[in-house]
């Protein structure tokens, strides 16, 4: 059973928060959150720190996700590439999200930012999936013990040092 998402984080996430994050929908797959552009955002240019980009497209992929996962299940970023497109200076902008593949283990998601309708993001995401934590943190999935008798681990192969020219 996917998690229940909210609107309102009530703490839960704490830095969405800080910048002004807010969902407005979140369905099988998908997501789509919103930010008013605001100054305490901007760079010293003047223009929105590339920061806060990045933090709605990480946001919006996580929710995204989130929205797919079973009970116990719960995600984080690998990794995500984002582009640049257009500065921002001020507006709305919007982050909507899919899901491109997602497997056992790892997710890949894919989101555009626009501000006030216009293109200014790009973002592609690769998330771990893992397991409920236990009460010290550690993942309840176990890797496959190896049998030592029916699998023998294999020494690493070594290459033979080139005799000089």
């Amino acid at each position: 059973m996917p998690m229940k998402l909210r609107r309102r984080s009530d703490g839960h996430n704490p830095f969405g928060e800080l910048i002004g994050l807010c969902f407005e929908a979140w369905e099988k797959g998908s997501s789509r959150c919103k930010l008013d552009v605001r100054d305490e955002l901007l760079n010293t240019h003047r223009v929105l720190h590339g920061g806060v980009t990045y933090s709605m497209a990480d946001t919006g992929m996580g929710a995204a996700l989130y929205t797919l996962l079973e009970e116990g299940e719960s995600c984080a970023t690998i990794e995500i590439k984002i582009v640049y497109l257009k500065p921002v200076t001020g507006g709305c902008l919007t982050c909507v999200t899919k899901v491109v593949q997602k497997g056992k283990r790892i997710a890949v998601l894919e989101s555009e930012v626009e501000n006030d309708g216009r293109l200014v993001a790009k973002a592609l995401g690769t998330f771990s999936i893992v397991g409920a934590a236990s009460p010290n943190n550690q993942p309840t999935t176990k890797s496959p013990q190896r049998d030592s008798q029916k699998s023998p681990l294999k020494a690493p192969h070594k290459r033979k040092p080139r005799e000089p020219r």
